[in-house]
């Protein structure tokens, strides 16, 4: 089986890590339209931007499975029947790879792309954020709303959580890691239908400084 893939250098570094067994070609593209011309089994753009433009491209790719790191966005608001693959940075090298796609689609699809990479998977609702990244977007601004109201300082609160829930890492570092550009956009878009997700003041005066 044959992979194109299009990612940055963190995210490829975070691919490796899950290493590939024989029988497993990657072809690593530098750009959306290096991507598209590859000719493969299967199509991974980890670079995935919601824009009307790419999301054409890329739907030139289909039938072929084309997945594409799109956590924020579920496949009715982007428009395609693609295969969304939670690859925030520091979630993509988990050892389980959360997977959501439309209610139609043909799961033996994943199910054999998957026992061919020798991975696990968990499909997940093709909704907003799937389930870790929601979890974590929420963390991060319950960090940014008692940071705001000047309850402890960003050490302090990465220390608590570490210690208190045993993550890896505490809110601020995971937003770090992650790219708090990338959780502002999950939770403008979950606060959209859900209070819950209102994004923090100290978040959003971040985001725009």
């Amino acid at each position: 089986m044959t992979l194109a893939i299009l990612a940055d250098d963190v995210l490829k570094q975070e691919l490796l890590t899950k290493k590939f067994p024989d029988g497993i070609e990657l072809v690593w593209a530098d750009s959306l339209r290096a991507l598209t011309m590859i000719e493969a089994d299967v199509y991974i753009d980890l670079q995935f931007e919601m824009d009307a433009e790419r999301t054409a491209h890329l739907k030139r790719l289909l039938p072929k499975p084309v997945l594409i790191n799109a956590v924020a966005y579920s496949t009715k608001s982007i428009g395609g029947n693609f295969i969304r693959i939670n690859g925030w940075p520091s979630l993509l090298q988990r050892n389980i790879t959360e997977i959501a796609v439309a209610d139609a689609f043909d799961t033996d699809t994943i199910k054999n792309i998957f026992e061919q990479l020798q991975w696990q998977y968990q499909l997940v609702p093709d909704i907003p954020g799937m389930i870790t990244a929601r979890v974590l977007a929420m963390i991060v601004n319950e960090a940014y709303f008692t940071l705001g109201a000047e309850v402890s300082s960003r050490d302090e609160i990465d220390i608590a959580m570490k210690l208190g829930t045993s993550y890896p890492y505490g809110p601020f570092e995971w937003s770090k890691k992650i790219g708090l550009k990338r959780i502002y956009e999950l939770l403008q878009e979950l606060s959209r239908t859900d209070d819950r997700y209102k994004v923090a003041p100290a978040l959003e005066q971040e985001i725009k400084n």
